[in-house]
């Protein structure tokens, strides 16, 4: 009985703890996402415009290249390949970010 109450206690203190570190690590990745932002901005707004232009362009032909039928016998290559792997790292850091950044109040 006091085995089994300790297990439980000690896996619902590590879930809290993991769950504290994915928010503070949450927290960190929006503050450093919105300082890298005002940075370029007040760098240059053109560039920045220019930059937000071409991450959407790079994003929207991985998301292309993923939903879209597969030719046959072809595998990604080159560009294909490294717009595919952006397009799903920004969507798995946007799931992230939506699940743990939303519960952040440092914004």
């Amino acid at each position: 009985m006091a085995k089994g109450i300790s297990e439980f206690l000690l896996e619902t203190v590590g879930e809290v703890v993991a769950e504290a570190i994915l928010t503070l690590l949450a927290c960190a990745l929006l503050v450093g996402l919105a300082l890298i932002v005002y940075l370029s901005w007040a760098f240059s707004p053109r560039l920045t415009m220019a930059g937000a232009g071409l991450l959407s362009l790079f994003l929207a032909h991985g998301a292309w290249k993923i939903f879209r039928d597969p030719a046959k016998g072809r595998g990604r290559r080159g560009l294909a390949a490294a717009t595919t792997a952006g397009f799903t790292l920004t969507a798995a850091t946007a799931v992230f970010l939506l699940f743990y950044g939303t519960g952040c109040g440092c914004m």
